[in-house]
């Protein structure tokens, strides 16, 4: 009889697409040989037995809702605060993602210790680590106080009655792969767990009012571990970014519900913990050269937020039949394009050349308005010209050559003036929005031609 009551459903890895059988492409995403078979536990009436509301809801009119503001829960760390959107919100999913080791639960634990200080319940549930573990970090990072629960917990059906009974106001799953329901037959980590561990979690959150974090790993290909399904199902998705051998780390949100997707914050790793790094500007440029050929400043804007980053080019003779071309921490195909832009328009024969794009600092970025600064990285290199210390470039650069208008020109030469760069070359379109800033010589061009008689 209990074999009737289960049945096996195949899933797709990467979206989370369900088939009665196994196929070589996902018809949802298109990847090929991503299906899995995993059992799944079926009522008498033959229906997938799920988890629902505990109460019925009701519907209700446009008019019965409140749009006050939602009183957001601050978590002590501004640099947080400001991905998250404000602060945390009561009843919302946030799932931290990145690779073994960056920091994600260094960062969850300093929240926890935060909240609790201001006599908030908070619940840590640990399925990777031990209640030693926890405090041997716990003691690196500072005093904690009684309103911090700890639990080590892998079955759902326990953590949910003990989330049930404590009722905390926010509550850590660290992490998501190793949960487990027991009605679900498969393996703690596999798709269908994830999903209805996930299911489980967001029950909690929305009926119950509690602010959930849940920890995930990171594949190889970057994405958190099991189905993107479990992406679209939490209210918020941080990524951790940055090398776990270097002292810097980025939090980056992708997806929120309640805020902008475009903040970033900085975070220095240090003995006692994650650090925040208020100016990453300056954080950024700390060891840059001086009088070397093929580095330039330029200014990114990562939502409300500029950027000063160090863009270094090395080109040189090849060796090889073919010039081999790397960029690191931007596009490469991007930097191929304006390497062709400048063959063409400017007539620099860099064919028989080896070209190196480096962003200083480790840090990945594709903004369009720095395709001015590695074009002058590049010719700077390739000239052996060394460019001003004091200057800082921004802008798009066209096929035709044409240095096209970027956002938010303002805010990036005021940053810059902030940190002591007395020059700036920008669009010419931009010229008019930014207007005049004291101690800052200001340069329009229109194109790179334009740019280039600057060197």
């Amino acid at each position: 009889m209990a074999s009737k009551n289960k049945s096996t459903v195949f899933f797709c890895q990467q979206c989370g697409y369900e088939s009665a059988k196994w196929q070589g492409q996902c018809p949802g995403c298109k990847s090929w040989n991503s299906f899995v078979e995993e059992p799944v536990k079926m009522t008498s009436s033959g229906k997938r037995l799920s988890v629902g509301l505990r109460e019925a809801a009701a519907p209700v009119s446009l008019s019965q809702i409140d749009l006050k503001e939602e009183d957001r829960l601050l978590t002590g760390i501004a640099e947080l605060d400001r991905v998250l959107g404000g602060g945390i919100v009561a009843g919302s999913l946030t799932l931290v993602g990145g690779d073994p080791g960056i920091g994600k639960s260094t960062l969850l634990l300093q929240v926890c210790r935060n909240l609790a200080s201001q006599d908030i319940p908070v619940l840590y549930i640990s399925g990777e680590e031990s209640l030693r573990q926890i405090r041997m970090r716990a003691e690196r990072i500072g005093e904690f106080s009684e309103s911090l629960q700890l639990l080590c917990e892998t079955s759902l059906d326990s953590i949910e009655t003990v989330v049930r009974a404590r009722k905390p106001r926010v509550a850590v799953i660290d992490s998501i792969q190793t949960m487990y329901r027991e009605e679900v037959g498969a393996a703690p980590g596999s798709v269908s767990q994830v999903r209805e561990s996930t299911n489980v979690l967001m029950q909690l959150a929305k009926v119950e009012g509690i602010s959930i974090f849940i920890v995930g790993h990171v594949t190889k290909e970057g994405t958190v571990a099991g189905p993107r399904v479990l992406e679209h199902m939490v209210d918020t998705v941080l990524y951790f970014e940055g090398d776990r051998h270097a002292s810097y780390r980025i939090l980056r949100g992708v997806k929120n519900r309640f805020g902008a997707t475009d903040e970033i914050g900085v975070f220095e790793m240090c003995a006692n913990g994650l650090m925040e790094v208020p100016n990453p500007s300056e954080y950024m440029l700390t060891g840059r050269p001086e009088g070397a050929s093929g580095s330039v400043v330029t200014c990114s804007m990562e939502g409300t937020r500029p950027i000063l980053i160090e863009i270094q080019a090395l080109v040189c003779q090849t060796n090889f039949g073919y010039p081999r071309r790397q960029a690191t921490g931007t596009d490469f195909n991007r930097v191929n394009l304006l390497m062709a832009v400048l063959e063409k328009r400017l007539g620099l024969q860099m064919s028989n050349c080896d070209a190196y794009v480096n962003i200083a600092g480790g840090i990945r970025i594709t903004e369009p308005a720095m395709d001015l600064g590695i074009a002058l990285a590049v010719i700077s290199s390739f000239r052996n010209i060394p460019l001003d210390e004091g200057l800082i470039v921004f802008g798009e650069i066209g096929l035709s050559g044409e240095v096209r208008a970027v956002s938010q020109a303002k805010q990036r030469v005021l940053e810059a003036k902030k940190l002591g760069f007395t020059s700036c070359i920008l669009p010419q379109v931009c010229l008019k929005d930014v207007g005049s800033v004291e101690g800052m010589r200001l340069f329009g061009v229109r194109g790179v031609s334009d740019a280039m008689q600057y060197l």
